[in-house]
């Protein structure tokens, strides 16, 4: 594929409805920037970050920052995309992978995500909005597949949620909307928000918790994953890039401290101060723990009956999850 073809393929939102379709046109990808790349561009402040610039047909675009150290090269992801796919099929058969495959969920997740990323970053600049709706919408897919693929119920939609006077006499209904809806056993047990970045979007997971449970007088779990938290700067020096990051740690931490904490919060590429700060370690992950462990014993919990609450799938949603 020339990179057209692949851009015109990440746009197309029809073209993912699998994990195996991830796969494959990630495969696609990294065999195309093996040659077809005008340069790679080092970060200035963190060198293991890389910009690729395209050619001519690309505009001579620059993508976003790629993770050098999360990044599959053509060469090395078809064995990690095999070992992936059997680590997922352990986990469905309720064995533990090796916690040396740990690694390899991460990064593959975060490959398959990021090459749909940079192919969008192909498009025209004007074009820059609908590459980031694209690309979100893709990433809410790929963790939703992931989930189902674990033979766990898991939907995006929206929920009729009751609300209820002190009495416990319904008063009327409330809408929510929300990315991840699993349930077990006729109960729904995490709520989950699935972002490329928590740019902008950090608080309303917070008060989404907040008032879900206020409102239900429920403790229902609720979790964010999320890609990554860099972005590209242009440094003092003409031509040359470095990385920003977009996280708000005080934002954060005042959050958990002073509203409530999150059941579960996930990278795939984990910024150092979430693993330097004492609270944000304890309260951030990479993603491996989400699959390996903590789905799992959120799932155990105590949920809220579906009979109380209407959940209108979205179309893709179903049919992914009837997959």
């Amino acid at each position: 594929m020339n990179l057209s073809d692949l851009v015109n393929h990440a746009t197309d939102k029809e073209r993912f409805h699998t994990v195996e379709q991830y796969i494959a046109f990630c495969m696609r990808y990294l065999e195309y920037v093996d040659t077809g790349l005008q340069a790679r561009i080092v970060s200035q402040n963190e060198s293991h970050y890389q910009f690729f610039q395209y050619k001519k047909e690309g505009s001579f675009n620059i993508t976003r920052p790629l993770n050098s150290r999360l990044m599959y090269d053509a060469n090395s992801f078809a064995k990690a995309a095999e070992q992936f796919s059997m680590t997922l099929k352990q986990l469905r058969e309720g064995q533990q992978p090796s916690d040396n495959l740990r690694e390899n969920i991460i990064r593959t997740i975060y490959t398959l995500q990021q090459s749909i990323g940079a192919a969008l970053d192909g498009l025209p600049v004007g074009k820059s909005n609908q590459a980031r709706k694209v690309n979100g919408d893709l990433f809410e897919r790929l963790i939703r597949l992931l989930i189902v693929s674990l033979n766990i119920d898991c939907v995006s939609g929206t929920m009729q949620v009751p609300i209820k006077d002190a009495k416990g006499i319904e008063l009327f209904k409330s809408s929510y909307q929300h990315d991840l809806l699993l349930s077990k056993d006729n109960e729904l047990k995490i709520i989950g928000s699935v972002k490329t970045s928590s740019k902008d979007r950090i608080d309303k997971v917070f008060m989404d918790k907040f008032l879900y449970n206020c409102l239900t007088d429920t403790t229902l779990p609720h979790i964010a994953i999320f890609l990554n938290d860099v972005q590209r700067k242009k440094t003092k020096q003409e031509n040359e890039y470095g990385v920003s990051t977009t996280f708000l740690p005080g934002h954060f931490k005042a959050y958990t401290v002073k509203l409530n904490s999150l059941d579960g919060v996930y990278y795939c590429d984990i910024r150092p101060n979430m693993l330097e700060d004492t609270l944000l370690l304890r309260h951030i992950k990479t993603i491996d723990h989400f699959f390996y462990t903590d789905l799992w014993g959120l799932l155990n919990k105590h949920g809220q009956s579906l009979d109380e609450i209407a959940i209108k799938k979205e179309k893709n949603s179903a049919e992914e999850n009837d997959a």
